[in-house]
């Protein structure tokens, strides 16, 4: 703590004393996290001199350390804090060692390689890049930041909400002296988003200060805590079950896990739950769960909403390419918009990170010989394709193994084509598929299994595969037309559709595209009388909403045989998205959104593919495999596998605050449970709101739904704030395949708008879904 200088109101004894309760601080959240006494979390706690690069000309030391929350980073030019600026450890999506950002490769020199490291956040705040004085001390800093975010991301949810809540309580404490005042606890209970009345705050504050002192402290303290963070809705479903002694024997805890969560329950899970949960040490040698060891049960990971058997590669992951939905990205170079703004590796890596698996590739000749991916015809930045390729190369595998599709819309002179399919083949090795797998014509995809690990490229191609078979010999560079997309922003502002341009392609990048080859559609007919299964074709998102609405089942029976790419329409310069759940229905595997907008629809597809180890692979359902099968999502009714989902919303816990400005500003939430499916399922129904309370809002509001199609049908829960003058904001969301969803007494998750986990904050509810027959 030297590093601090003293306050100046205070005396020398008082910053002894300051001194001393902020290492105390320090330790405890250090023995929270599991790490006290850990070198590396001492070495960010001391902190220490970091030089910050921006350009060749900003290059400058800041001193950096972290806060004794253990949670938030403070940085300033001087060692003494007098302007502090700040960052959550919370808002850290990664830290990459060395010169892998664009800023470090631009501004720094291979020589510092070692030296160097990179902080990712969340959503769209800057990269910062760093350079230290050596390689030892760049190690030291990456090691201990990741220690500590990989602590923070595996506490519990008990541990998150008791690590939340005593934080605020320190932050509330404003001369740091351990005690509260009334007012303190004022502030404090505005900061946790509770608005009460002064007479019931000085109700609370009486009955807690036994002492009669005029503050809450020590064993005072403590019991605030417990009467603030008491679950009546936990008591009261425990009690109901409790039948021994006031306690739940490993009987009645089967009885519950059996009759409420409808799980295939024995004594022996049972008694694993009593040993994992449970931490009364008597309750735990008679073998029974009292109402905290309860609690602790509830809010375990693998008890909340999404059944953790699904959080693993369940699905059978040897059936052809086409028989999956395939997470898919439009445009994945653009961090913001379609006309003006910025083209960045960063932007395939983020995609990558969240487990996409189509990127897309828009290709244009670039200067000094070097092609380069931007939007054609408008204001977008450039970024060289080489770079790109390396970026998607070290990237593609992290969150999953299975293959990554490149879709490539060329725009480029046969010169530069020649010099992509070079970085292509030099860049990305043998993991780049070049011929078909087993050294034969193929007459079918291969599965996601056997391309483990591989790279497919989508474009043109000059000649049928048979070719690579046979004695015929293959042609030279031909004229063949542009991509689907290519002219589309060009072509909203005309009256009349322009005719498609053409391009001369290079044998080169041909020979590269085997199992993806591009064509043109011209009818379902078409299709399946003159296409090979490898040839597939892009449609706009208006053309596919047609095709869907009018010619469904042909639709379905394409894709059975064939892949199919959706891409949004180009009048969204905006990077808005389209619904991607008829797509969907109608078994179209290649739904490319906009990755880089936060939005409903985005939502729905981090849904769709939070399921099967979140590998960007869902195997479809098998009405959508079969070719006997006459399936038709326009007109479904009373199928065998309908549904009835039975919701009933309970509690919220500890829900963020929407306007932090204002210390004042206190949430008026409400859920919506909304269904997404077949249109038949469509549907959304949503809670009163409850006034002033973010902390512990409780509805016991209960909702049914009607599934015609549950294999198709997701599921999103919406937190909002009301607001009777304008629109509800956003507070935060959880969505996910109604396959996926546990019955019972469940917890859910909230995440922010761009699927971020928001730490302690989630819903209580229970869910029952049951055959309708």
């Amino acid at each position: 703590m030297s590093c601090l200088r003293r306050h100046p109101k205070r005396t020398k004894s008082e910053e002894r004393v300051y001194q001393e309760e902020l290492r105390k601080h320090e330790q405890d959240n250090g023995r929270r996290l599991g790490l006290e006494g850990d070198p590396d979390l001492q070495f960010l706690l001391n902190g220490g001199k970091l030089m910050k690069v921006r350009s060749n000309s900003w290059q400058k030391n800041r001193f950096y350390k972290l806060q004794e929350d253990c949670r938030t980073m403070t940085y300033n030019s001087k060692k003494k804090f007098n302007r502090k600026r700040t960052f959550a450890i919370d808002d850290i999506e990664s830290v990459r060692k060395g010169r892998q950002s664009e800023g470090l490769k631009k501004y720094t020199q291979d020589s510092d390689e070692d030296k160097c490291f990179s902080v990712i956040f969340k959503g769209r705040k800057k990269i910062l890049d760093f350079m230290t004085a050596s390689k030892e001390e760049a190690n030291q800093w990456v090691t201990s930041l990741e220690k500590v975010i990989s602590s923070i991301r595996n506490l519990n949810n008990k541990q998150k909400s008791e690590h939340w809540i005593i934080n605020c309580m320190r932050k509330a404490d404003k001369n740091k002296d351990n005690k509260m005042t009334l007012k303190e606890l004022k502030h404090f209970l505005r900061q946790i988003n509770v608005e009460v009345s002064d007479t019931y705050a000085a109700e609370i504050f009486k009955k807690c200060d036994t002492s009669n002192s005029g503050t809450l402290e020590g064993t005072e303290i403590k019991e605030f805590y417990d009467l603030l963070t008491h679950r009546e809705e936990i008591k009261v479903i425990y009690e109901s079950y409790a039948k021994t002694e006031g306690q739940m024997s490993d009987e009645d805890l089967v009885s519950f896990l059996q009759k409420e969560q409808r799980e295939q329950a024995s004594l022996a899970d049972a008694h694993r739950l009593i040993e994992e949960c449970e931490m009364d040490e008597t309750a735990k040698q008679q073998k029974r769960m009292t109402k905290d060891g309860f609690l602790m049960y509830l809010q375990q990971e693998e008890t909340c909403i999404f059944n953790p058997a699904h959080k693993k590669v369940y699905q059978d992951m040897t059936q052809p390419l086409n028989h999956y939905f395939i997470s898919s990205s439009h445009n994945t170079y653009l961090m913001e918009d379609q006309l003006k703004g910025p083209s960045s590796t960063e932007a395939y890596i983020k995609a990558l990170m969240k487990s996409c698996r189509c990127v897309e590739l828009d290709c244009w000749d670039g200067p000094h010989g070097e092609p380069v991916i931007y939007h054609g015809h408008t204001l977008t930045s450039k970024v060289l394709f080489k770079d790109v390729i390396k970026a998607i190369k070290d990237y593609a595998f992290k969150m999953s193994e299975y293959p990554v599709i490149l879709s490539l819309e060329n725009h480029c002179a046969v010169d530069q084509q020649k010099i992509m399919a070079r970085y292509l083949k030099s860049i990305l090795g043998d993991a780049l598929v070049t011929k078909p797998l087993g050294g034969k014509m193929p007459t079918n995809f291969p599965s996601p299994k056997e391309l483990k690990g591989k790279f497919l490229i989508k474009g043109k191609r000059l000649n049928k595969l048979d070719v690579l078979f046979s004695n015929i010999n293959t042609v030279e560079d031909e004229m063949v037309s542009e991509e689907d997309e290519a002219a589309e922003c060009k072509e909203n502002s005309q009256k009349q559709k322009p005719k498609k341009s053409k391009i001369t392609l290079a044998k080169e990048l041909s020979d590269v595209v085997i199992y993806c080859k591009s064509v043109h559609f011209s009818s379902f007919e078409h299709a399946q009388s003159n296409q090979a299964f490898y040839e597939m074709s892009s449609f706009k998102e208006s053309k596919a909403l047609m095709l869907a609405e009018t010619s469904a089942t042909a639709f379905i029976h394409h894709n059975m045989d064939k892949l199919s790419r959706i891409y949004p329409s180009g009048s969204r310069t905006d990077s808005s998205n389209y619904n991607p759940v008829p797509m969907w229905n109608v078994g179209c595997q290649i739904v490319a959104l906009n990755f880089q907008t936060p939005s409903k629809e985005m939502h729905i597809n981090q849904g769709r593919f939070r399921p099967n180890g979140f590998c960007g692979y869902i195997l479809k359902p098998e009405f959508q495999r079969s070719l006997s099968s006459q399936f038709n999502p326009n007109t479904v009714s009373n199928r065998p596998e309908m549904k009835i989902f039975h919701v009933m919303v309970i509690t919220a816990q500890q829900l963020p605050k929407i306007n932090k400005e204002k210390e004042k500003s206190i949430v008026d939430p409400l859920v919506k449970v909304e269904i997404y499916g077949v249109p038949a399922d469509n549907a959304c129904k949503e809670t009163q709101y409850i006034n002033n309370n973010g902390f512990n809002p409780m509805w016991n509001e209960r909702f049914e739904f009607t599934i015609q199609v549950p294999e198709l049908a997701i599921v999103r829960f919406l937190v909002e704030d009301y607001d009777a003058a304008s629109a509800n904001d956003f507070i935060g969301m959880y969505c996910l395949p109604l396959t996926s969803v546990q019955n019972g007494y469940r917890h859910i998750p909230l995440l922010t708008k761009r699927g971020d986990i928001i730490p302690s904050a989630g819903l209580f509810v229970h869910l029952m879904l049951l055959d309708a027959q």
